[in-house]
């Protein structure tokens, strides 16, 4: 039988799988997540030669490889999927990148919906914060090469006309900052993607995101993430000050979810509205626009917290002390801040600072699967920290990722029992001294123009908010 007729089977050729027990340990790894099961319905057209398994299989190797070039990732991918699991799903590097432009947006939600439920199946330990399954959510971008393409389709229109993209100046800080030199060059506006993730605070790990050009919009990703996702009962969202808005606040609530934002002197809250029975900490939000339409006043709980040193306001629809107390609130805002680690373990750890397609479609999918590809790492390192009955957090990402190449190198070989593949994610820790001087004072001078929130205006309802509250009632009466 030809090649291209053995294209597909990755998971049944039983008498070319290794020999070596770490080959056999990893393609065990792989299959808790990719099971063919999970592809049963979906559709293929009749001829393709692939079997949906066997392209996630291969992707996933694709993104696992740390080789500098895209081809020569397809190249080690190519021998670890034949070496691994017997046959290879597609032999070329474009038949790969194509493939995945045409059936991620099918591919992705099935993988991530496997993903989600291995989570709750092992992480029985960290699913739940309290009665909360706690979301943190956050945006960030990712560079692409400077390639007319890429310009086009991620620079803000403006930027990026033809071969010539508009160039940007660096402004100078304000006194007390740091100065760019005089004679320093415009450089031209950078093609990124837009990231906006939903990241899960108990077990660390990705839930889902949304992507698109660098001037998307943070809050209008988090809204399709909304409208899209399948969230379990009693999910709160966390979130800084970027994520505010009556339609995206009464979007969550509208889903029967929670929040928990920060929120700043961009925000204006009422007190003694009537509304509701008031007590300590109830306020409303409530715009003219909003009052206007007849929509009602969103009531919410605002507690005023110190996290660290900096003082900070938080708004959450959970009015009930029990179900959210202050000691709760801060615990929730301070793991937020875990969704910037996962940030920067995808572009500095992972090495996807910047990506390496030169084209829109497929530095998309390239951003998606490294995404997929880095959260599965991680998901074994958190599964094998949880059956030791240990927290999550104690999770390194790096050596977990080490761990997984090492293994790929030596997929021929047996390693002794103290250094299988279970083994070894298990010794994958953080480390645990306690330094001396944090690493943010040595690197990061304390400029004195840091941006700030601020605090939020609240100011007792009026006249003309009464008003407009008499109107309301009568209007939904």
């Amino acid at each position: 039988m030809s090649r291209r007729k053995d294209a597909g089977k990755t998971d049944r050729s039983n008498d070319q799988q290794p020999q070596g027990v770490n080959g056999t340990m990893l393609r065990q790894a792989i299959s808790w997540v990719v099971d063919a099961g999970i592809f049963d319905h979906l559709k293929l057209h009749g001829n393709t030669k692939w079997k949906p398994v066997g392209l996630v299989v291969l992707a996933v190797l694709w993104v696992w490889s740390d080789s500098s070039t895209l081809t020569g990732a397809f190249s080690e991918a190519r021998r670890w999927a034949m070496d691994l699991f017997g046959s290879v799903a597609i032999n070329s590097y474009q038949g790969l990148t194509g493939a995945l432009v045409t059936w991620s947006a099918q591919l992705i939600p099935l993988l991530r919906e496997r993903l989600q439920a291995r989570m709750q199946q092992c992480g029985q330990g960290g699913w739940r914060i309290g009665l909360w399954l706690a979301l943190a959510v956050d945006g960030s971008r990712v560079s692409t090469p400077r390639t007319v393409a890429n310009e086009k389709a991620f620079c803000a229109p403006h930027y990026g006309q033809g071969n010539t993209a508009k160039y940007r100046k660096k402004k100078n800080k304000k006194k007390g900052g740091r100065r760019c030199r005089a004679s320093s060059k415009a450089e031209p506006v950078k093609p990124q993607i837009w990231l906006t993730m939903l990241w899960h605070m108990g077990l660390k790990l990705p839930w889902s995101w949304k992507t698109g050009p660098s001037h998307s919009s943070e809050r209008d990703h988090f809204r399709q993430l909304l409208e899209e996702g399948k969230f379990p009962e009693n999910t709160l969202f966390c979130a800084d000050a970027g994520f505010t808005g009556y339609d995206l606040w009464k979007a969550i609530l509208d889903g029967g979810h929670s929040f928990l934002i920060r929120v700043g002197a961009n925000v204006t809250l009422l007190r003694r509205l009537g509304y509701v029975r008031e007590y300590d900490g109830i306020v409303y939000f409530w715009p003219s626009k909003a009052a206007k339409n007849h929509q009602p006043p969103l009531v919410l709980r605002l507690w005023q917290v110190q996290v660290g040193r900096c003082p900070m306001s938080l708004v959450t629809n959970v009015l009930d002390e029990n179900l959210l107390s202050l000691e709760q609130v801060k615990e929730l805002y301070q793991r937020r801040w875990g969704v910037e680690l996962q940030f920067r373990t995808l572009k500095q750890t992972f090495g996807r600072r910047k990506l390496r397609s030169k084209t829109p479609d497929k530095a998309l999918v390239e951003l998606d699967w490294s995404l997929l590809g880095l959260w599965i790492i991680q998901l074994f390192a958190v599964k094998e920290r949880l059956e030791l009955g240990e927290p999550p957090p104690q999770s390194s990402a790096a050596m977990a990722i080490r761990v997984i190449r090492e293994m790929l190198d030596q997929r021929h070989e047996s390693s002794p029992e103290q250094e299988t593949l279970s083994a070894r994610l298990r010794e994958a820790t953080v480390d645990c001294y306690q330094r001396k001087r944090s690493k943010r004072a040595r690197y990061q001078p304390n400029y004195k123009d840091k941006p700030a929130a601020g605090s939020p205006i609240i100011i007792d309802a009026g006249d003309a908010h009464l008003a407009e509250l008499q109107k309301y009632l009568a209007h939904a009466a």
